[in-house]
């Protein structure tokens, strides 16, 4: 399975759940069976690093966001990844436009849909806020993470069981 996290400009909230969802893939040793990406709506950060930032504040939990930003390739991504997952309404909107067909919009969900413990409707965008919104951001991240993992083994654990 194939994961593309998508925000505005993929240097703070995508980034940030790239670097905990592939620490949980580790964790849980789904490295054989799951990976991820991901990008920006628009390119205007193409080839930069995470936001220092955003960097920082998970490093202090344990996450070392190494991804360079890029674009969403809407062709090319909608074939490659299973999942394509927007951290915000907008972002929704705007993968919805990008989509080619109508299989490509099914692979669309929003980030806090697999949020179990927070009721945030977005991940809000913190880059011109303060270290607490930045906390926020990677607190909604770590439970959404958590929940699209336990999606992803009980639809292996299924799979496994009916073939």
């Amino acid at each position: 399975m194939k994961i593309l996290f998508v925000c505005l400009g993929n240097i703070c909230r995508s980034p940030a759940a790239e670097g905990i969802f592939n620490h949980l893939i580790l964790e849980h040793g789904l490295e054989k069976l799951v990976s991820c990406d991901s990008a920006g709506i628009i390119g205007y950060h193409e080839g930069e690093g995470a936001y220092p930032k955003m960097k920082k504040i998970a490093l202090r939990r344990g996450y070392e966001l190494t991804s360079i930003s890029r674009p969403v390739r809407s062709k090319r991504d909608f074939e490659e990844f299973d999942l394509i997952i927007g951290m915000d309404d907008q972002n929704i909107a705007d993968l919805t436009r990008m989509a080619p067909d109508a299989k490509a919009k099914a692979k669309i969900r929003k980030m806090t849909d697999f949020c179990t413990n927070h009721t945030n409707r977005t991940v809000p965008d913190p880059y011109y806020g303060e270290t607490k919104d930045y906390e926020l951001v990677i607190d909604l991240l770590e439970d959404a993470c958590e929940g699209l993992i336990k999606t992803i083994t009980n639809y292996k654990n299924y799979e496994l069981r009916i073939g």
